[in-house]
């Protein structure tokens, strides 16, 4: 279940700190994250590297919805994907409500 694009549980505003703090707060500031929230990135720079960081090291477990796309701000919701149980799969193993 998506929320609102437009609400995030935290503002993470890199602008201002040194590039090499920057993937680490954020990275973490996402693990503090439960399922089903989000946080709201502001950057100076698109944030294209970071999208291919989490898809390296959380695929699928995160959204990417860019909100504002520069020239000088760009803001991106980066939420944190609820996990689907097992239990919630159908019997061909689909967590979807497709019909096969």
């Amino acid at each position: 279940m998506m929320s609102n694009p437009e609400t995030a549980k935290t503002i993470v505003d890199v602008r201002e700190m040194p590039p090499r703090d920057r993937h680490p707060l954020i990275f973490g500031s996402f693990d503090q994250l439960s399922p089903g929230e989000a946080l709201m990135l502001v950057n100076d720079h698109d944030p294209k590297p970071l999208f291919y960081q989490f898809q390296a090291e959380s695929p699928g477990k995160f959204t990417w919805d860019y909100l504002e796309s520069g020239p000088d701000v760009w803001r991106v919701r980066i939420g944190k994907i609820q996990e689907i149980s097992a239990d919630s799969t159908d019997s061909a193993g689909c967590a979807c409500a497709c019909t096969h």
